[in-house]
């Protein structure tokens, strides 16, 4: 019965125990997990009894043993002992910061680990204290460098918790540092097929998290607000690890001419399962309220020509019996063919799509003219873009040639097809997504 007499020693004795806290809290954090409810509420309530005690190290306050005694519980097995120990962690820093800011070096890394953690109450604890410490920029890189190095190697982790981590992390500290951040470490990530399924995670995230709301109206400006520009340039540059993500970003920042130009780039090798899979559900987001703005866009075709044309494209990229294919046709019969209010006086005289287009393109130039005034020099974007899809594609063939060898080549090819083939069975008969990942990077947004 130790618990019960430390309980009453820590209320009697007040401020004049602070040189001994650390030996305390070592005693009552395991027991905050006992079997017996009595000793788990009795360690509790002692707990809470030290916590509420303001001490000062000048007083013999010994943060950095405290420290050491809660790290050390952040390995138990019981979830309530972590999460108390997460809270001193917590509690420490809002009161000590530039201590316990000394002692980082002694407690970074098990901070770190626990954002593994199988509780998510204890990884959101963990990622407040990761945002409260990651105000020094020094300690933000190497969180999110940590961050992309455990998601790389722990793929379950992305695909369980990915969301549930960025999403939180874009709350506590700003959305456009942490997207610019995993961006501009991803530009330089050596893993090609890591890099597209993070970027493809991240992008999927973007456009449907309700914490992001904000960044995707600053894209939204981006041929028109420097900001804007900025952000859509410091996204791009690893965005361009996948070509639908590549699309939803110009799709995003109303970048019609250059999207178009990014569909026009793709060659057969790029027309895979993968792919195919990716676009079904962009053509599914677009009927959601995010692309509001552009389904309204679609009433003014003579003002947004490269918009038609990058729908039409993909479209003639989805197989004709796919269920996408269908949503995307039925939206685009919705066109008008004529203005409904307004000063263009051409009419859109026939049904054929070709014919659509034809009529409609001569309306580009004040697309051209607002790239210019903007200064983005998209031919640039379009030579990057190609670039890194020539590497994945070399990439690609590298891998295939190391596992294929010559007598099984054209085994391989009749292989693909027929992946091709189920991936259009698969997209015609896949159901509107809920808002998971394409390798479903955490919990849905709210």
């Amino acid at each position: 019965m130790a618990i019960p007499r430390i309980n009453e020693f820590v209320k009697l004795g007040g401020d004049q125990l602070v040189p001994y806290y650390a030996d305390i809290l070592g005693a009552i954090l395991p027991c905050i997990s006992d079997k017996e409810e009595k000793i788990r509420v009795v360690a509790r309530e002692t707990n809470d009894e030290l916590r509420t005690i303001h001490a000062d190290p000048a007083e013999g306050f010994d943060i950095g043993n405290i420290l050491s005694i809660s790290r050390r519980q952040l390995t138990s097995e019981w979830e309530a002992t972590r999460l108390e120990a997460l809270h001193w962690i917590a509690t420490l820093l809002g009161r000590h910061r530039s201590e316990v800011i000394a002692y980082l070096n002694e407690i970074f890394e098990s901070l770190l680990r626990a954002l593994s953690d199988p509780s998510d109450e204890v990884v959101l604890l963990v990622l407040e204290i990761h945002a409260c410490i990651a105000e020094d920029d020094q300690h933000f890189r190497h969180l999110v460098v940590f961050l992309i190095h455990n998601f790389h190697s722990d793929p379950v982790l992305l695909e369980k918790r990915g969301a549930l981590i960025i999403r939180r992390l874009c709350v506590l500290l700003d959305a456009e540092r942490v997207y610019r951040e995993f961006s501009a470490i991803l530009e330089m990530e050596d893993d090609l097929d890591f890099a597209s399924i993070m970027v493809q995670a991240l992008n999927l995230i973007l456009i449907t998290s309700s914490e992001l709301a904000t960044l995707r109206e600053l894209l939204k400006q981006s041929l028109t607000v420097p900001a804007g520009k900025d952000l859509f340039l410091s996204l791009y540059s690893s965005w361009c690890h996948s070509p639908m993500a590549t699309i939803s970003l110009c799709l995003l920042a109303q970048a019609y001419h250059h999207a178009s130009a990014v569909i026009q780039s793709l060659g057969e090798e790029d027309i895979n399962v993968k792919f195919l899979m990716q676009l079904d559900k962009l053509i599914r987001m677009l009927e959601t309220p995010i692309f509001a703005y552009l389904r309204l866009q679609l009433l003014e075709p003579f003002k947004y020509p490269w918009l038609m044309k990058v729908l039409y494209g993909l479209q003639m990229l989805l197989p004709q019996q796919s269920a996408a294919f269908k949503i995307l046709r039925t939206r685009l019969k919705t066109v008008p063919r004529h203005p409904l209010m307004g000063d263009q006086p051409k009419r859109i005289t026939s049904e054929n799509p070709c014919i659509q287009m034809l009529q409609i393109e001569d309306g580009n130039r004040n697309q051209d003219q607002i790239n210019v005034q903007n200064s983005i020099n998209f031919a640039s974007r379009l030579q990057q873009f190609e670039q890194v899809q020539n590497q994945h594609r070399m990439h690609f063939k590298s891998q295939k040639s190391s596992r294929i060898s010559p007598s099984s080549a054209i085994s391989q090819d009749l292989q693909t097809s027929e992946e091709l083939r189920q991936a259009a069975a698969s997209v015609e008969g896949s159901r509107p997504p809920s808002r998971s990942s394409v390798i479903n990077p955490g919990q849905s947004a709210h």
